[in-house]
């Protein structure tokens, strides 16, 4: 660790047309004020120490109406004494803040992450942990994708981070010689939140097949089998009528069916949940004393498969900045042309042209302060910044940067409301070495 490398100042942008005070960095500008490096703006506490090949900025940019949007900024370049990783609370059924997350990681600082099954949410399913899409993080799969939508891919030291469409691909091979798809992970069965799974569902509020993703809506499969493991929590979800769980011992074995589902998920093991057709395969196929083997795959748009104890998925999008221009797809995330438009709190990554990560959150929701960001405008402000690839993260009352403990962002909930910290369901820690 070594003395901080903490700027401040004021920007100035005007958005598709970058102004020429506007430095192609993060770090500062031909017109910008020098930075500080003493203290943290208004609160008098000491500037954080921050790990080698590590920076930290904050700074006030003008958008091209005049509004102001505050950006904080860690730029982490790939000579960096730390490791960044997927991280989530103490089981998925469950949200936690982003503080408590980086605190149980002995994390430096970490940003919100993937969108989620927020309560309240049009599609609630009743566990507000579930990350939304894929979530992968150290080699294991924890939440299958959203099939084609955007993800952050992180390898480990010695791998550059990248921005991509992802899919998973999961099956069930019983001893018996049967074999079927394994529709999702840790979630409940039935219900895929954001839609974009496989094989029957429909979307909830129209009935019509749907195999693409459909943002914060609900997608619906009576005929599900879905994997429940120790990163889950303690209990798999409730079942209703008909509903079976397969529970497996750490080598596949099955050791009980449990009807209807929902119980507590075996020490090393884990549960194959059933409804519908799902569960009439557990009960011909996964009888107790049977074995059945669980396989699970991260493919990149290239059909590469993602693996490695290092490496981390983290499911979003859409994506803002490809090859260093702005392209926003929001279409192949499932997003409506009134969300890209849309001024909102966002957390962004990026990837520079020689691999330095950048962890970026815009302040917004107050008026004269900071007005947050388009999808738009903040895909032209990581352009300024050296993104050469951009991905947006969850947003909104969920955007939020944590630095030795600290808030080094204010997150909030509604238009001039206070400062909140909402419990999310992943984010992304960056632990110095």
């Amino acid at each position: 660790m070594t003395p901080a490398r903490v700027r401040f100042g004021v920007w100035a942008l005007t958005v598709g047309l970058l102004a020429a005070a506007c430095g192609p960095g993060p770090g500062g500008s031909p017109g910008a004020p020098p930075a500080k490096r003493s203290a943290s703006p208004g609160t008098g506490a000491p500037a954080p120490t921050v790990p080698d090949g590590v920076e930290l900025e904050r700074s006030t940019r003008r958008l091209a109406d005049g509004s102001p949007v505050r950006i904080s900024v860690i730029s982490l370049s790939p000579g960096a004494r730390v490791t960044v990783k997927g991280v989530h609370g103490r089981g998925l059924a469950a949200s936690a803040t982003v503080r408590s997350m980086a605190h149980e990681a002995g994390a430096w600082a970490a940003v919100n992450a993937s969108y989620f099954d927020i309560r309240g949410g049009p599609a609630f399913s009743g566990y507000e942990g579930d990350p939304l899409g894929v979530y992968a993080t150290g080699g294991s799969l924890l939440s299958e994708a959203a099939n084609g939508r955007t993800a952050l891919i992180l390898g480990g030291p010695a791998t550059r981070p990248r921005i991509d469409e992802v899919s998973t691909s999961s099956s069930l091979a019983a001893s018996d010689g049967a074999h079927r798809e394994l529709d999702g992970i840790n979630r409940v069965p039935g219900r895929i939140v954001g839609c974009g799974g496989v094989g029957g569902d429909r979307l909830a509020r129209t009935g019509e097949p749907v195999s693409y993703p459909v943002h914060n809506q609900l997608c619906l499969d009576p005929d599900e089998i879905v994997a429940i493991g120790a990163a889950w929590g303690a209990a798999s979800p409730k079942g209703g009528r008909g509903s079976v769980d397969a529970l497996l011992d750490s080598t596949g074995k099955v050791t009980a069916l449990r009807v209807p589902a929902g119980g507590p998920v075996p020490s090393g093991g884990r549960v194959l949940s059933g409804i519908g057709k799902g569960a009439e395969w557990l009960s011909r196929h996964a009888r107790p004393g049977a074995s059945v083997a669980v396989t699970s795959a991260v493919y990149d748009s290239r059909e590469v498969r993602l693996s490695g104890t290092q490496t981390s998925v983290i499911g979003a999008g859409p994506a803002l900045v490809r090859d260093g221009r702005t392209r926003i797809n929001a279409e192949a995330n499932g997003l409506s042309r009134a969300a890209v438009a849309q001024r909102e709190p966002r957390t962004v990554a990026g990837v520079t042209a020689d691999g330095t990560l950048l962890l970026v959150t815009f302040d917004g929701r107050r008026p004269g302060i900071s007005a947050g960001v388009s999808l738009q405008e903040a895909a032209d402000l990581m352009v300024s910044m050296g993104a050469a690839d951009a991905v947006n993260l969850d947003g909104g009352g969920s955007t939020t940067m944590v630095v030795e403990d600290r808030l080094w962002n204010r997150p909030t909930d509604s238009p001039g409301g206070a400062r909140t910290e909402r419990a999310v369901a992943t984010a992304l820690a960056v632990i110095a070495e």
